[in-house]
């Protein structure tokens, strides 16, 4: 009798408290570097493009920074399904540009953060049909993983519900609010 294969190992860590060494703690997104991105997918493919996404995030002006993050968003939680393996891995670096002051999307980015903790479809769809649970790529396990990254990350809330920025405070509450279920 075949045996359903088991989780793939995740590709490297990005949620370390202290930055790589000779790399400045205030530098934004500095851990992009660890992740083999394209050796992971997002629903395009190779996952290497979202480095630039999350940069453009980052540094873009309010139209660039939005642009960035809607093609960021289909490549990682299109609909609110959690859409390939990229989607957890990205997670720490969307956490971390919640919470700079600079960047001019960032109650979007809570609202991301939330879909992927509330995305549970490819779960439902197995519980249905436990089959899927049999294929080797399976998105059950992206959309758990992704989960996980968002509460792993969760301590940033108190810093984020006490913004004076009320679209923040709100996308921060509903967040929250999905976390406690």
């Amino acid at each position: 009798m075949p045996t359903a294969p088991t989780e793939q190992p995740s590709t490297q860590r990005t949620d370390r408290a202290t930055p790589p060494t000779g790399v400045a703690a205030t530098t934004p997104l500095a851990a992009l570097g660890q992740v083999p991105w394209s050796d992971i997918r997002d629903s395009t493919g190779s996952a290497a493009d979202i480095p630039r996404l999350l940069r453009g995030v980052a540094r873009g002006d309010a139209r660039t920074a939005r642009a960035a993050l809607d093609e960021l968003r289909g490549r990682i939680c299109q609909y609110g399904f959690v859409v390939e393996q990229a989607t957890a891995a990205t997670v720490p670096f969307l956490w971390e540009l919640a919470q700079l002051p600079h960047v001019t999307c960032r109650a979007q980015i809570i609202q991301l953060l939330r879909s992927i903790a509330d995305a549970r479809q490819w779960e439902s769809v197995a519980a249905v049909y436990p089959k899927l649970l049999n294929h080797r790529e399976n998105p059950a396990v992206w959309e758990r993983r992704a989960r996980q990254a968002v509460r792993a990350r969760s301590g940033a809330l108190r810093t984020l519900l006490a913004e004076p920025d009320g679209e923040i405070a709100r996308a921060t509450t509903e967040l929250a609010d999905a976390l406690a279920e």
